[in-house]
């Protein structure tokens, strides 16, 4: 089984593109400062969604680099060969 969102598995990251990685990028980090400052004083209630928070980051980090060394394809090159 998979850790992390279910929304954000690896099929899920390779039908968006850059732009849409990198807005999911900033709500992923954004959640993950919030919860670390929730840990930090001891309102935490899952200490388990950390660690699905920093293992989303790190899927859409190794999406963006795949497609930046051209191991992956990305969905908005193939629209504009398509026209």
């Amino acid at each position: 089984m998979a850790i992390g969102s279910k929304n954000l598995s690896i099929d899920a990251l390779d039908g968006y593109d850059n732009e849409r990685l990198q807005e999911e990028l900033k709500k992923a980090k954004a959640e993950l400062f919030n919860l670390r400052f929730q840990s930090a004083t001891g309102q935490l209630e899952s200490h388990g969604r950390l660690k699905a928070v920093r293992r989303d980051i790190a899927r859409i980090y190794t999406v963006l680099n795949e497609r930046e060394l051209d191991i992956r394809p990305n969905p908005a090159d193939a629209k504009e060969e398509s026209k």
